[in-house]
């Protein structure tokens, strides 16, 4: 596997500016975030708009998560050879005609489509975003970079989203899909001016391309991806169900819990990518991953009160967002010369979650045995799983170096750069 390009690798200089340029590519997954998020606040609109059921309007969550899926780690591929301000301005620009499309369609099939064309944009954006902040701050700072491009996507649980939404009701849904638009249309041009032009490696063949799927670790790891994600959004996906006896089906009370998440995983984002840094992704993931399984197994017990809501809900975001960080970091390291390739693998893992978290806890809720009381125990099988599967599975394919868990520091294996 081909190791980075060294003359295209950022400058000292470029590097001494990577917090500024960080935080804007960051603006960009808030933008991508609130509008895969917004979806969910303006189911009803959709629904009355076009005299379909909520359930079918829900499925632009779903069109839109596989899309993502399948696209992308097909457009990282076709992009490689692109400079990455490139790659990021023209995902900015497509996601912004998906989003466009949305708001003008007459009709729900139209709808879908659209949300294809957006999914698309997203997927090359996030995957890059990933890979550019990585080279922009270098080896050593590659967890705080990451968590900053990631602190977008906590940001708008907390303010995208709820913005969005709040929006589409006071007008209507479209306003919501022009808003997202209109803030695409304004960071492209951004993008386009602050974010150096940087090389990930030069043209590649289409099947070259995905040559890290060959490495036994970089699988084992976007495994573990689609597992602990299942779990962490089995919840998320059915809060209401699951809490519903602290919430009373209030729909204040259910925004406070929202809130509450969004915040505890921002918070957890940035503290799993310093702790990445210093101690290792490996670790940081096993502790998140143990820890948050302890507090779903207690969620039964913990749902019965608004308070003790609250403790669940803080708890579970920040164990909930301390993984992501950390497993880019070390996909990452695992394949230096292909890290837009390897960051869009591990995006279409996340999104593949997403989608199959709909369908194991819609199966959860529809049986006796699990019910909306006993969700987040059949969330924290999951979360237990990938926690062995990081331990096992990951650390069995790695060949730490001595007084190492092969992982600190952000040390790039050496296997990987033959």
């Amino acid at each position: 596997m081909s190791s980075e390009v060294t003359a295209t690798a950022p400058s000292p200089g470029v590097r001494q500016r990577w917090g500024a340029q960080v935080g804007l590519l960051a603006a960009g997954t808030f933008i991508m975030g609130t509008d895969a998020f917004v979806i969910a606040g303006v189911l009803p609109g959709i629904s009355a708009s076009f005299d379909i059921s909520t359930g079918q309007a829900g499925q632009l969550v779903t069109v839109f998560s596989l899309s993502y899926a399948a696209l992308a780690p097909v457009l990282a591929a076709l992009t490689g050879s692109w400079s990455r301000r490139r790659v990021l301005t023209t995902a900015l620009v497509v996601f912004a005609v998906g989003n466009a499309v949305t708001a003008l369609a007459p009709s729900y099939g139209l709808v879908l489509g659209s949300r294809v064309v957006a999914a698309g944009g997203a997927a090359l954006y996030t995957a890059n975003a990933s890979a550019t902040a990585s080279m922009l701050a270098g080896e050593h700072q590659r967890g705080r970079a990451l968590s900053i491009v990631m602190l977008g996507l906590t940001s708008s649980l907390i303010l995208g989203a709820p913005l969005g939404t709040a929006l589409g009701s006071v007008l209507d849904w479209r306003a919501t899909m022009w808003f997202v638009t209109a803030m695409a249309v304004l960071v492209a041009p951004l993008i386009l001016w602050r974010i150096p032009k940087l090389h990930s490696g030069g043209a590649t063949a289409l099947r070259r391309r995905f040559v890290p799927l060959s490495d036994r670790r970089v699988l084992a790891v976007l495994a573990t991806t689609v597992v602990v994600f299942t779990g962490i959004y089995v919840p998320y996906t059915y809060i209401s169900a699951v809490y519903q006896p602290a919430t009373g089906d209030h729909g204040g009370r259910l925004a406070v819990l929202l809130l509450v998440f969004g915040t505890a995983g921002t918070a957890g984002n940035l503290m799993a990518g310093y702790l990445a840094d210093r101690v290792g992704p490996m670790r940081v993931i096993t502790v998140g991953t143990v820890a948050l399984a302890a507090v779903l197994l207690g969620v039964p017990v913990l749902r019965e009160t608004f308070a003790t809501a609250l403790v669940a809900v803080v708890l579970c975001g920040v164990f909930s967002f301390s993984v992501t960080t950390p497993q880019q970091h070390m996909i990452i390291a695992l394949a230096p010369g292909e890290r837009a390739v390897v960051t869009s693998l591990y995006q279409a893992a996340l999104y593949f979650a997403v989608s199959l978290s709909g369908v194991v806890g819609a199966f959860g809720l529809g049986t006796n045995v699990v019910g909306a009381r006993y969700l987040s125990v059949l969330a924290a099988v999951f979360v237990l799983a990938a926690t062995v599967l990081t331990r096992v599975s990951v650390a069995k394919h790695t060949q730490p170096e001595a007084g190492n868990d092969g992982w600190n520091h952000g040390a790039d294996m050496r296997s990987t750069e033959t």
